[in-house]
């Protein structure tokens, strides 16, 4: 098992809610990019923290970027007071990690929602995400995140520009080349507990859809919803439709404080 490293928080909500919820981001991002969800949840009563993984944010870094390693790091993240969180959500990378966790160890979260997940990560969507993460990486500055992102909230354009900044670069490339395959879909297979999945628009861009989707949801503890006119980061595409489908989910769960 890899060794863990101890993650750094950011905390919305009421310190003493009896609801925690942990947000995981997804590579090259960072916990602050999370906020929308984090708003949403600490506005209906919860406590909720958000962690930077490995290699990100102001986060450790090593030399190990399996998801393996990602999924014990999250393993080692418990929520104040509580043995099980009730609730976690996983964007793209920070999806595959809590996906991996979650089925290895159930009692972790006893819900489960998974943002665009990167489950399973074919060639083409490999490249995507190099590309997008070289580009990153070549200007970190807000004006080149808004010149590929004119859509996007100003808070999100200053937030995904100080997160590419503070990344390691060494550790999204690794990111990249150590998990080849990049594949945690036996796991998905695997989860017991309520699982739902936001998905992004395909006519947009999202890698989870298609014959994936559909293996992944062949396990009845998952259910998905898409938010329309959104590509692989619905939260920052479509910030309150995003919340609003986690709210839809955890209406549905009956999980409000």
């Amino acid at each position: 098992m890899p060794s863990p490293v101890t993650l750094p928080r950011l905390s919305w909500g009421d310190a003493r809610s009896d609801r925690q919820a942990l947000l995981v981001h997804g590579v090259g991002s960072s916990g602050a990019l999370m906020w929308r969800y984090a708003v949403a949840l600490a506005d209906a009563g919860w406590r909720v923290d958000a962690v930077d993984l490995r290699g990100h944010g102001t986060a450790p870094r090593t030399l190990d970027y399996t998801i393996e390693a990602y999924a014990t790091d999250l393993l080692r993240t418990a929520p104040v007071g509580a043995a099980s969180w009730d609730l976690v959500l996983g964007h793209s990378l920070g999806g595959a990690a809590a996906t991996l966790a979650a089925a290895s160890a159930p009692a972790w979260t006893r819900h489960l929602v998974l943002v665009d997940p990167a489950i399973h990560l074919v060639d083409a969507d490999r490249e995507a995400v190099r590309a997008s993460q070289e580009q990153a990486f070549a200007d970190t500055s807000e004006a080149a995140v808004r010149a590929a992102h004119p859509e996007w909230l100003d808070l999100d354009i200053e937030l995904k520009a100080v997160a590419a900044a503070q990344a390691s670069r060494f550790a999204v490339e690794q990111t990249g080349e150590q998990n080849s395959p990049w594949d945690v879909r036996e796991a998905a297979s695997r989860l017991s507990m309520p699982t739902h999945v936001i998905g992004g628009d395909p006519g947009v861009y999202s890698i989870f859809t298609g014959p994936l989707a559909d293996e992944v949801l062949r396990n009845p503890v998952v259910t998905m919803s898409v938010v329309p006119g959104t590509g692989h980061s619905p939260h920052r595409d479509a910030p309150d439709a995003s919340a609003q489908a986690l709210l839809d989910a955890v209406d549905t769960w009956g999980l409000r404080p």
